[in-house]
């Protein structure tokens, strides 16, 4: 376990695949550009792999003063241990008192990893951090500039609001999507600092011998537009509909966890708090309840439409438009229409 370091920079976990930043990680760079401003300190990332030398000026950019280079032959696909080897040694090194990971499935394994290895807290699936005072309930302590760590719980019925007092770095894997991408600024000036990590051989027990790609068969995330389904549409036949509709406006389809786990649609067209935080100029609703875990993902869209037969759906609360009838009878005339003045 680290001691609390109150001088320690705001770090980002920069994850990469084949040369390539994820999204969730230029997202942080915002996050952490703001946490440090308010605790008047560096904001650093964290970038590990094989070639990435090219990659810390996009980091710079979006607000990055120092990015740590670990470039090493072995490490061209993520494996955990190596890479856990890696972040826990720079950390232990420099000593930040905060790091952020994206909550990817290569964030949910590598984070929890780094956390037990240095014995620090970690806070999972975060949707928003701040920087505040906080009293500990048992010591009655005033602490100050702690890392508010944010997220859903009991199902996304309530928000929890999670500190750690002691057992620093403060950690967290942040959601897609839910910290805004900032515009990046090309003449902003940072430090590359390159690290050497002593890899043992121990760590390299998994080769990898094959790799099979599957492309992405919707991106929600980038659609400025987007036809998502509830469990009301009733069939995975009916979801041609919003397939036409979709079609029509040049948008995507989304689905609510209803409409996924009753095998509608699939699993990566799932907006809400178990699936994609979107916030896209147009967000139709259609056969949408609108509980509060997929108004979770969905309710800062730019303009909000909700169709359903129920006039007391919560979905009606966030839209800003909305139409009380029968899907089945609505979206073809809003084809139609559509179509016409095309």
């Amino acid at each position: 376990m680290l001691e609390p370091n109150r001088q320690g920079e705001v770090w980002v976990y920069a994850e990469q695949e084949d040369g390539s930043l994820h999204d969730v990680s230029l997202e942080l760079c915002g996050k952490a550009r703001e946490l440090a401003d308010r605790l008047g300190v560096k904001a650093g990332a964290v970038l590990a792999g094989s070639g990435v030398n090219g990659l810390p000026g996009r980091l710079i950019a979006l607000g990055i003063d120092k990015v740590y280079v670990v470039d090493d032959p072995r490490l061209a696909h993520f494996s955990t241990l190596p890479y856990a080897r890696v972040l826990t040694q720079v950390i232990s090194k420099h000593r930040p008192q905060i790091v952020i990971y994206g909550a990817t499935a290569l964030g949910r394994d590598l984070a929890p990893r780094v956390a037990s290895e240095l014995r620090a807290g970690m806070t999972a699936d975060c949707t928003d951090l701040e920087i505040d005072n906080v009293v500990d309930p048992k010591t009655k302590v005033e602490h100050q500039n702690l890392l508010l760590q944010i997220r859903p719980a009991f199902g996304g019925n309530i928000i929890a609001t999670i500190v750690n007092f002691d057992q620093w770095p403060q950690m967290a894997t942040v959601r897609e999507g839910v910290m805004p991408l900032l515009p990046p600024d090309p003449a902003r000036k940072g430090e590359v600092i390159a690290e050497k990590v002593e890899i043992p051989e121990t760590d390299m027990v998994v080769k990898l011998i094959e790799r099979h790609i599957e492309p992405r068969k919707v991106n929600l995330k980038g659609a400025r537009v987007i036809v998502a389904g509830g469990g009301g549409i009733g069939s995975k036949e009916n979801f041609k509909l919003l397939y036409d509709l979709a079609g029509a406006i040049g948008g995507a389809v989304g689905a609510s966890r209803a409409a996924v786990d009753s095998g509608f649609i699939g699993k990566e067209h799932q907006v809400g708090q178990t699936g994609t935080t979107v916030r896209p100029a147009l967000y139709i609703a259609v056969g949408i309840s609108g509980a509060v875990q997929h108004r979770a993902g969905m309710e800062e869209s730019a303009k909000i439409v909700a169709i359903n037969k129920d006039k007391d759906a919560p979905i009606f609360g966030v839209a800003h438009y909305g139409i009380v009838g029968d899907y089945k009878q609505i979206l073809p005339m809003m084809i139609k229409a559509i179509k016409e003045k095309k």
